[in-house]
């Protein structure tokens, strides 16, 4: 039996959603507001579709599955899973899942795609089931990267998470459950945490944003794609591992190798960001660089599925 999702808001990360549940031979049923959408849309879907098909497409998948229909009220009918995708602002996402809140069926999930919203903030305005609505934030692109944070508020139940892993799964999502509300979840803040640094290593003349890229891209980010960060300094301890790891570069922690409040942001900054950038772009359009990665991101997945905690037989595991 095919499954539907329901997606509102049809921007970068509502079509990644899009294609993915394309790939997965869901049906989707989408709601924009905005005239062009459907165009950009399909345009997207498109765009991405070859990189889907080396991945592996379901049975059934098809771009052709897409409905785009003129109301929130339209978009909900018959889901099986809800994903809101608006801009990242409390008061419109509030009104918008409020709506949705109150025409989706009580038992199907609402997930947001927000990447700093705690879900209890999100639910506030819900009146018919807050509980199944929850944070639900996936990393660009979506069709690709597999990693879904999910978290419940304070009214929702263990039963809607336990619903929320199943159907993420379902469209091959590897579901990860934050333990407990917290601002920017757990990835965006990780992340949040490199970007102030490497804003002050730009703003100080330390590096480039080409050098910066490339202390990552040929370094520990070639790690980091298969251990994470503790894993790889557990590797760093040598075969006692962490303990010793910490009982011998702990010290540094004390040392003055970062800034983790960010600089200000002031014009200068932004010229140096943005020349960087598109000096790396080097005149590349944004959809050239997208298809440049997903064929990047597309033998990387085919390599590291190799090296999961499922192929060496390791159950339960993320």
């Amino acid at each position: 039996m095919s499954r539907q999702l329901s997606v509102i808001g049809t921007g970068v990360i509502g079509n990644g959603w899009i294609a993915r549940a394309l790939a997965r031979g869901w049906d989707v049923v989408a709601f924009d507001p905005a005239p062009e959408a459907p165009a950009r849309t399909r345009a997207f879907v498109d765009n991405a579709w070859p990189s889907l098909e080396r991945l592996g497409l379901a049975e059934g998948a098809s771009p052709a599955r897409l409905t785009f229909v003129d109301s929130l009220e339209a978009a909900v009918a018959g889901a099986d899973l809800i994903q809101e995708n608006v801009p990242e602002r409390l008061a419109l996402k509030r009104e918008i899942l409020a709506a949705l809140d109150a025409a989706a069926e009580a038992e199907v999930i609402i997930g947001s795609s927000t990447s700093g919203f705690k879900p209890s903030d999100l639910q506030q305005d819900c009146a018919k089931a807050p509980g199944r609505v929850i944070v639900a934030h996936p990393f660009n692109p979506v069709y690709l990267l597999p990693l879904v944070e999910l978290v419940g508020g304070e009214a929702t139940a263990s039963e809607q998470t336990t619903q929320a892993q199943a159907l993420y799964r379902d469209l091959a999502m590897r579901p990860l459950v934050v333990r407990r509300e917290i601002e920017g979840h757990i990835a965006d803040r990780l992340m949040e945490a490199l970007w102030r640094e490497a804003l002050h290593l730009v703003n100080d003349g330390v590096a480039t944003t080409e050098e910066i890229d490339a202390a990552v891209v040929y370094g520990c980010g070639l790690r980091w794609s298969l251990m994470g960060t503790f894993l790889t300094f557990h590797l760093a301890g040598g075969e006692p591992g962490m303990r010793h790891m910490l009982e011998q570069f702990g010290p540094a922690l004390k040392l003055p190798w970062t800034k983790l409040e960010a600089p200000e942001l002031t014009d200068e900054l932004i010229d140096k960001v943005v020349e960087g950038c598109e000096h790396q772009a080097a005149g590349r359009p944004v959809s050239e660089l997208d298809r440049r990665r997903d064929d990047f991101l597309v033998e990387l997945l085919d390599l590291v599925h190799k090296y999961w905690p499922e192929a060496e037989g390791l159950e339960g595991r993320i």
